[in-house]
């Protein structure tokens, strides 16, 4: 029973952050998102699940990038 717990705390914590990945990457390639995850899913077939290790470190970078480089609107936010 714990184990299900436990998978199911996984499983809500990649949905809640990880699904920015795919809007960001489409906005800078000027794609819909929806374009892009269609791509990922195939990709992901044809590559037996490689690209989805792929998904998680580039997911993993975007935020720790975020997490170093905040935009700042003003000279006074500093």
């Amino acid at each position: 029973m714990k184990t299900k717990k436990t998978i199911h705390i996984i499983r809500h914590f990649f949905e809640r952050h990880g699904f920015g990945f795919f809007q960001r990457l489409a906005d800078r390639l000027g794609m819909r998102a929806k374009n892009v995850r269609i791509y990922f899913i195939y990709v992901t077939f044809f590559t037996v699940g490689l690209s989805f290790g792929f998904y998680l470190t580039f997911a993993f970078a975007m935020k720790l990038k975020d997490m170093i480089y905040t935009k700042r609107s003003s000279v006074f936010d500093l």
